[in-house]
């Protein structure tokens, strides 16, 4: 052991008669560990309801929506065999979009009507899987019977605010009626429900209603045709590549967005409220950082004599600093270890226990999801060092600095 690690050592463990120095020194651990331990929580905590998040999204919306300028598209079945034919795609199924009205004998609303084809769905759309799409199967084609009605899958928010549930019957109204001798009527037609869904998010759960996409075709007078495409693919950050591939092999007037453009907003939001979080959170390692420095600065004036004959004795002012900065980082390195041990093992018990709950009125979630990227980890602990480190070098500079002489003389 060189002596500038040695003479460190001793320093750092304080007599008797230095024990405000020893105390300052156990605060400035203890900011450390605090301040990597809340960093390591909280970013474990938005980054698994960033992945919750997105989840829930991925399981109501495709990868993919493939769509043509101008309106719907007839020749869908050539084009549905052309993209399952591309490398990373999963599956691809039609659909027709648009806005109706739904209501039953407890009440009116409004919903958003997504046509789809039963055989092909539940490969894309990973919600439905469950939720009544063989219902919907059965039900094809009998649209055009009076005695048969024909299936609706409907989010569990909406049946609620409908007062209905499987089994019973809702009226579906649209805007694409026809023009009578008393004026315009909207089309109206009774649906059964075939079956309800449930993704966790009040906005899709509360307005999104599915029928058989020859259904669909009937009521809004789009016979063979269809608004668009879904397609799920098997990597979901390659999704915006293949687009880009289906839209350059379509050209012109076809267009694709996939996941991340269609969520843009919400996607960006998170990850800015994470950025935030951390630069808050950092702050108190900064207020860690400044407990370390005044702890070294303290213990220069104390060991001022100390110094002194170090440096009669021959010793560098790089030796000199290397005493101090490595006190510093001592103290650095069992804040953050600490730290990241507390982390750990606050994440494991969020993630077990379940012991914060929320309201299920205001988020969609009903306890903390926990996430915890090793990678995050690792940066969080470099930013930790990193600040010690530069938080030593002032008062090891210092240090270094004072005149042997007159150390003596006035020490």
């Amino acid at each position: 052991m060189s002596f500038e690690y040695f003479i460190g050592g001793r320093y750092l463990r304080a007599k008797q008669k230095e024990t405000f120095i020893s105390l300052i020194t156990m605060l400035s651990i203890a900011g450390v560990t605090v301040g990597v331990m809340a960093l390591i929580v909280v970013i474990a905590v938005m980054a698994g309801f960033e992945s919750d998040l997105k989840q829930r999204i991925l399981g109501v919306e495709s990868h993919i929506v493939l769509m043509r300028h101008g309106g719907s598209f007839s020749d869908y079945r050539k084009i549905s065999n052309q993209i399952d034919t591309l490398d990373g795609v999963t599956a691809a199924t039609p659909f027709i979009y648009t806005q109706i009205m739904l209501r039953s004998p407890s009440g009116v609303s409004g919903a958003v009507l997504r046509g789809i084809d039963p055989d092909s769905a539940g490969r894309v759309i990973k919600i439905l899987k469950h939720s009544g799409l063989q219902n919907l199967k059965q039900f094809q084609g009998q649209g055009n019977s009076k005695s048969l009605m024909p299936g609706i899958i409907l989010g569990k928010e909406l049946a609620r605010n409908l007062g209905v549930g499987e089994g019973d019957a809702v009226y579906l109204i649209s805007s694409q009626g026809m023009i009578s001798p008393i004026g315009y009527l909207p089309a109206m037609k009774r649906f059964k429900v075939a079956g309800l869904f449930e993704s966790g998010m009040y906005e899709y759960d509360g307005s999104l209603a599915y029928i058989n996409l020859k259904d669909a075709q009937k009521i809004l007078h789009m016979e063979g045709a269809v608004t668009g495409i879904e397609v799920r693919v098997k990597d979901i950050y390659d999704a915006r590549n293949i687009a880009e591939k289906i839209v350059s092999n379509l050209g012109f007037p076809y267009w694709a967005k996939d996941w991340m453009q269609m969520n843009h907003n919400l996607f960006s939001a998170l990850k800015l409220e994470i950025t935030v979080m951390f630069i808050i959170l950092a702050l108190i390692l900064l207020v860690a950082a400044f407990n370390i420095a005044s702890t070294l600065i303290m213990m220069v004036m104390g060991k001022t004599k100390d110094i002194a004959i170090l440096k009669a004795m021959g010793a560098q002012d790089s030796s000199i600093k290397k005493i101090f900065i490595f006190n510093g980082m001592i103290i650095g390195f069992v804040g953050t270890t600490l730290g990241v041990c507390l982390g750990f093992i606050m994440c494991e018990f969020l993630e077990k226990y379940k012991f914060i709950e929320l309201p299920g009125d205001v988020y969609y979630i009903s306890t903390l999801p926990v996430r915890l990227n090793p990678m995050d980890v690792l940066i969080i602990a470099a930013a930790a060092l990193i600040i010690c480190f530069v938080a030593t070098l002032y008062p090891a500079r210092q240090a270094s600095k004072l005149n042997p002489v007159e150390a003596i003389r006035y020490g």
